[in-house]
């Protein structure tokens, strides 16, 4: 999801839901400590230089039980830092949220809730490793030693 978008559904809801990929919700105190634009720049395993650009949300769990985010103050946080981070709103957003670790997800929209989306790892370079394209997700995770990728 775009930060345009999410500025779109933020219009129409009246209470902020996250809902994590196990159907649980982020407790209703919580925070968004960052808003930020994260740029990434790598070398993938098959030697190509790559770019990526996204917009970063921070949620966390305070002891402040008694505050809630209203929508409307999160869209005058993401404006503020449009402005001062230069942010392009047609970039994904990306939400960084703390459980056992910090885990990172894409973003959704159902139902009046954001959704909290699993990311996954995977090899970029699957022509230059030798290895083709998955039928399946178990296939997606075989990397072979002669392959050169590994």
């Amino acid at each position: 999801m775009t930060l345009k978008q999410v500025k779109k559904h933020l219009a129409k809801v009246e209470v902020l839901k996250f809902q994590l990929p196990d159907g649980s919700i982020v407790p209703a105190h919580f925070h968004v400590t960052e808003v930020g634009q994260v740029t990434k720049d790598f070398m993938d395993c098959g030697g190509t230089l790559r770019h990526e650009k996204v917009v970063n949300f921070q949620l966390w769990n305070a002891d402040d039980i008694d505050h809630r985010l209203q929508p409307k103050k999160l869209k005058n946080i993401i404006q503020l830092s449009e402005t001062k981070l230069f942010i392009d709103d047609r970039l994904e957003v990306e939400v960084e949220y703390q459980g056992d670790t910090i885990g990172k997800y894409y973003l959704g929209f159902n139902d009046g809730k954001f959704q909290l989306v699993n990311t996954l790892t995977d090899c970029l370079a699957k022509d230059k490793c030798g290895i083709p394209e998955p039928e399946s997700a178990e296939q997606n995770s075989v990397c072979s030693p002669e392959s050169g990728c590994c």
